[in-house]
């Protein structure tokens, strides 16, 4: 279980018993609370196991080199179309809300996706990865609520 220190004590020699003590993150207050759930995140991400390739409705995702390939083609993604990707095969068989889409989503440089732009990223990547887009497969969506990935992902 990752250990994120939330604390007043800033100073090096606390950072530093507090890292050396185990903890995975040190974050000092006042914190911003975009970057305090952004570490929480990454935390939880480095506690679970890697898959190195995931393979969804007819897609092959290699984590590690950030590749997708349908029927042993590459599909070439822009980095949020990826991220997009991700978040749909991380959350197997749920529905994902638009909103939470749009958390996942949020650039850490400050600059956020809307919800016109989301719908816009969705039909992009529809048209990369699914065989007929305007009938996904692969990425449906849940009306009124948001989407959700089409087929069960099986890890390697």
């Amino acid at each position: 279980m990752p250990v994120i220190f939330l604390t007043a004590f800033g100073d090096e020699a606390s950072v530093v018993t507090g890292l050396n003590m185990g903890a995975d993150d040190y974050v000092i207050k006042p914190f911003r609370i975009r970057e305090l759930i952004a570490r929480i995140k990454v935390a939880l991400r480095k506690a679970q196991p890697a898959l190195s390739v995931m393979e969804v409705c007819g897609l092959t995702i290699d984590m590690a080199g950030g590749i997708v390939k349908k029927e042993g083609r590459e599909i070439p993604l822009s980095a949020l179309e990826y991220r997009l990707l991700l978040v749909f095969c991380n959350n197997p068989g749920n529905i994902i809300t638009r909103e939470r889409l749009l958390d996942e989503l949020w650039d850490t440089a400050g600059e956020f996706v809307t919800d016109n732009t989301l719908t816009v990223y969705v039909k992009r990547l529809r048209e990369k990865i699914e065989d007929d887009p305007s009938k996904p497969q692969i990425i449906l969506t849940v009306r009124g609520t948001g989407y959700r990935l089409g087929g069960s992902p099986a890890a390697q």
